[in-house]
């Protein structure tokens, strides 16, 4: 049996809509688990970069609130601690779609915590991966 959560769905769903670097993409929170969170990023046309494809810094962006989201699974909603590093691979283009993001913490240090993310389509194809490493303040 896991351990408790340190926080409620509602409690990140309120961080998704009162942030307003988290607000202004749509994200909605798809599912938590101790020291995961999955985020569904809804298609918005302010995404696409020329070429009609969607910026990478969405992507980017999906991962690394993700992966802070997993983090307050563990360490509660007051935790301060900040991306470090975030490393991005990508591996196919999306176009005028939603996806999905899943961040998972691989090791919770005492002074930084690791963890991966990937970004896919609605249709199970894997669009990003992403390296993150936070620094717990």
């Amino acid at each position: 049996m896991s351990a408790p959560l340190a926080v409620t769905e509602q409690t990140l769903q309120q961080v998704l809509q009162n942030v307003a670097c988290t607000r202004q993409y749509g994200f909605r929170l798809h599912a938590i688990e101790e020291g995961s969170c999955t985020l569904h990023v809804p298609f918005q046309p302010l995404f696409e970069r020329p070429g009609g494809i969607i910026s990478g810094q969405v992507f980017m962006a999906a991962a690394d609130v993700a992966m802070w989201l997993a983090i307050m699974t563990r360490l509660g909603a007051t935790d301060m601690s900040v991306t470090s590093d975030i490393t991005t691979a990508f591996l196919r283009g999306a176009k005028r779609e939603d996806f999905q993001c899943t961040a998972t913490i691989l090791k919770l240090g005492r002074r930084l915590i690791y963890g991966v993310a990937e970004c896919v389509s609605t249709d199970h194809q894997r669009l990003t991966h992403h390296t993150v490493t936070y620094m717990r303040t």
